[in-house]
């Protein structure tokens, strides 16, 4: 696969499109959140597995990184996957609470979190400009909260769930940033989700959240979780960065909520509140020019 045969922008639209079904999937789903996850990582690990044991291609690992694993990027693989983890489960548990649309639209506010904890743990300055449009976000996500909050607690609950799943996902790519100085993006995506399902596993197994029976129809919803969303959008998008600025994937992810809302209003007859459609319109926007403003910087 290559740039000159294949127009990456138009890939990532596609990947766009592919990750709009992951909220589509889990509310199909009758399995707890956190099997949802566990699941999903673990077929999206034994998807990658045999590709990772090549001794050429996308996941070839070179004679510089065999020795790569030391204390430093052991710790921060941990973190990167213990993060990945809990944005895979906060963000179906939002999906549970509150509307497609909504959770959707919370929990790709990350660009933001990621800026400002760069500024914090890796001492990267923010761009002054972009702080409106970061107070714009914010207020977006405070009128989509108020309008939830008016249908019950629940979806309040569910709103939170979604940012702390921002959060962490932007843990996650802080994490990245800094180990993909020293370790390819493959290596370093594998090992993580090995270390994610792993964690999850142990959570599976401290709450006694059951991991089996579940029907045929349940597995079906996980693999296509796993090779669709994951590996059909996530992978597609790490592809991608080879051709086209981070800026413009991160713009065409903002894309996902707007794909995921008209797939659950013909699926689920789910029609987004007034609240729901003035707070996503003002959270994508304000994400859209803070990364204009930003894309130098990222």
């Amino acid at each position: 696969m290559t740039a000159n045969r294949i127009d990456p922008r138009g890939v990532v639209v596609i990947g766009v499109f592919f990750v709009s079904f992951s909220a589509i999937l889990v509310r199909l789903s009758d399995a707890p959140p956190l099997i949802i996850a566990t699941y999903r990582l673990g077929f999206t690990t034994l998807i990658l597995f045999p590709v990772f044991l090549r001794d050429s291609g996308l996941f070839c690992v070179s004679s510089s990184e065999r020795g790569w694993m030391n204390g430093r990027i052991l710790l921060l693989c941990i973190v990167g996957g213990v993060s990945l983890a809990l944005h895979f489960y906060t963000w179906f548990v939002s999906l549970r609470l509150t509307s497609v649309a909504s959770a959707a639209v919370l929990v790709n506010t990350h660009p933001v979190f990621i800026v400002i904890g760069s500024a914090i743990f890796l001492k990267e300055r923010i761009n002054r400009k972009s702080l409106p449009f970061i107070a714009l976000t914010f207020i977006g996500s405070i009128i989509i909260a108020l309008g939830d909050y008016s249908h019950g607690s629940r979806n309040l609950q569910g709103d939170i769930s979604a940012l702390l799943g921002a959060f962490f996902v932007s843990v996650y790519m802080l994490v990245g940033r800094t180990v993909r100085k020293d370790v390819s993006l493959p290596l370093y995506a594998f090992t993580v989700y090995g270390i994610s399902t792993a964690v999850l596993l142990l959570l599976d197994l401290g709450t006694t959240t059951p991991l089996h029976p579940y029907t045929p129809r349940e597995f079906l919803i996980f693999f296509l979780l796993a090779l669709v969303c994951t590996i059909g959008g996530h992978t597609v998008f790490n592809w991608a960065l080879r051709y086209v600025k981070p800026s413009y994937v991160s713009t065409a992810v903002l894309g996902e909520p707007v794909f995921a809302s008209i797939l659950a209003l013909f699926i689920f007859r789910e029609t987004p509140s007034l609240y729901t459609l003035l707070g996503g319109v003002l959270v994508i926007a304000g994400i859209f020019l803070f990364i204009r403003i930003t894309r130098k910087d990222m």
